[in-house]
């Protein structure tokens, strides 16, 4: 999952991993068909309520290198792909709130375009604000959550980036379209994001400071791709930020 060029982070380890509380929301299932092994299967015309439960494990920064900083893991206990809306609370080192720093996130998790897996879902966090480099741990609340109308995939999309000739490039270059592909048996919807990070002091998280998504809802097929092309502000952003020392391109589940 890595980030930077030349293992250029510019942030050191200095968070702890916190294990954050969750709770569970009431909801209905809208999907037509549930999707086992590849193939559609009919669900009973009872909608089944979520009855699984969300819990959270925030990292300021993890030990590995070319990781991304300032995440949160989402683990859903339900059987079913889900879409949670989250409200977080930015804590410094003493677990007291920051309440004039606040949190976006990059995936939506806290406005309800992000899909969960049943297993492990994720997303990033950007805080901003007086005391934005005091946070130390993040609690989680549970707005709300539903089954997703789209099953999220099992193993992470690729990307590919490539230049106006088709050919491959690498993030860092300044690159025309995304070629997509999924390795699972079943299709798949995800957005994509294309992320700038700062370059903090040492003893500081390294976080998105540009976030421009890339196209919309696309749809990549069982074992195939899809191509999206990168236009308007997104292509304005790659060519600004291309060369750049700290630049992704990140997919995730949504529908």
């Amino acid at each position: 999952m890595g980030i930077g060029r030349s293992g250029a982070l510019g942030a050191a380890a200095v968070m702890a991993v916190a294990v954050l509380g969750g709770c569970s929301a009431g909801g209905t299932d809208t999907t037509k068909a549930k999707v086992v092994g590849g193939a559609s299967l009919p669900v009973t015309s009872t909608p089944r309520p979520y009855v699984g439960k969300l819990s959270f494990v925030y990292h300021g920064t993890q030990p590995e290198k070319e990781t991304i900083n300032q995440i949160v893991d989402i683990r859903n206990d339900d059987d079913r792909s889900v879409v949670p809306v989250l409200a977080f609370t930015p804590l410094d080192k003493h677990h007291k709130a920051l309440p004039q720093v606040k949190v976006r996130t990059v995936y939506g998790s806290d406005r309800g375009t992000l899909v969960v897996p049943y297993g492990w879902g994720m997303d990033i966090l950007r805080f901003s604000g007086p005391g934005a480099h005091e946070v130390a741990d993040v609690r989680a609340r549970v707005v709300s959550v539903v089954p997703a109308r789209i099953r999220a995939g099992v193993h992470d999309v690729t990307v590919q980036p490539l230049d106006a000739q088709g050919r491959k490039v690498d993030k860092f270059h300044q690159f025309t379209a995304l070629r997509l592909s999924n390795t699972d048996g079943f299709p798949v919807s995800v957005r994509l994001a294309y992320l700038v990070y700062d370059q903090p002091p040492k003893g500081q998280t390294q976080q998105a400071v540009v976030v421009v998504p890339v196209g919309g809802l696309t749809r990549v097929p069982a074992h195939g791709t899809a191509l999206v092309k990168v236009t308007g502000a997104a292509a304005a952003a790659v060519a600004r930020y291309s060369n750049g020392p700290a630049v992704s391109i990140k997919p995730y589940n949504s529908q």
